[in-house]
C-alpha cells in the first residue's frame, strides 16, 4: 500500500510545481479553502475550493482508467496501471488550466465564468481519480457501472452538466443542450 501511496504523492507534487508555475493559486483568492463549493456551478469560486460538482467526473475518470488500462494492459502490474492514471489525470488538469481551454470553457460552455481551478482543487480531483480507480479494482462491475450512471445523471438533475455533458460541450457545443444547460 505504500507504493501506491508515494506514486500519488509523486503525481501531486508534480502537478501542483507545474500548476504553480502556470500561475494557478494554490487556494482561491478569497483567502480560505472550503470543503465543498456547493454554491452556483457557474461561480468564480466553484472550482477553487477542495471539492465541487465536478469531483464525481473525477471519480468517473478512475473507473474508466482502470477499466481501460484492465482491457489494454492488464499484464502490467496494478502499480504501472495506476501510475499511468495519474499521468493521464494530471495532464488533463494541466490541459483544463490552460489558458486556451479555460477560454474554450468561457466561449462554448455553461461556464462562462470559469477561471480554472486553484490547486488544492485539482489535487482534490487527482485524488477523486485515484478513489475511482481503487474502488474499480474492488467493486463488483455491475456496481461500477450503476455508480457511474449515476453520478452522471445525479450530477445532470442537480446541476446540469456532467462529465458526458462536459467532454460533448468542449469537443461539439449544441445550442441546444447550452440552452437547457441555462434553463432556457
Amino acid at each position: 500500500m505504500l507504493r501506491p501511496a508515494l506514486l500519488f504523492l509523486a503525481a501531486a507534487a508534480l502537478m501542483a510545481g507545474v500548476l504553480l508555475l502556470m500561475g494557478r493559486g494554490l487556494i482561491c483568492p478569497c483567502g480560505y479553502i472550503n470543503l465543498w463549493a456547493g454554491a452556483d456551478v457557474g461561480a468564480e469560486q466553484s472550482s477553487q475550493h477542495l471539492f465541487d460538482w465536478y469531483a464525481p467526473s473525477h471519480l468517473i475518470h478512475g473507473f474508466a482508467f482502470y477499466a481501460g488500462l484492465w482491457l489494454l494492459a492488464r499484464r502490467l502490474p496494478l502499480d504501472a496501471r495506476f501510475a499511468i492514471a495519474l499521468l493521464i489525470e494530471a495532464a488533463w488538469e494541466l490541459l483544463e488550466n490552460s489558458a486556451i481551454i479555460i477560454e474554450r470553457y468561457r466561449t462554448v460552455t455553461v461556464s462562462s465564468d470559469y477561471n480554472g481551478d486553484s490547486v488544492v482543487n485539482s489535487l482534490a480531483d487527482l485524488l477523486a481519480m485515484a478513489a475511482g480507480f481503487y474502488l474499480a479494482r474492488i467493486l463488483p462491475v455491475w456496481l461500477s457501472v450503476t455508480l457511474v450512471i449515476g453520478f452522471e445523471l445525479l450530477t445532470a438533475a442537480l446541476i446540469r452538466d456532467g462529465l458526458a455533458l462536459n467532454v460533448l460541450m468542449l469537443l461539439w457545443p449544441l445550442d441546444a443542450v447550452l440552452e437547457w444547460q441555462q434553463g432556457l
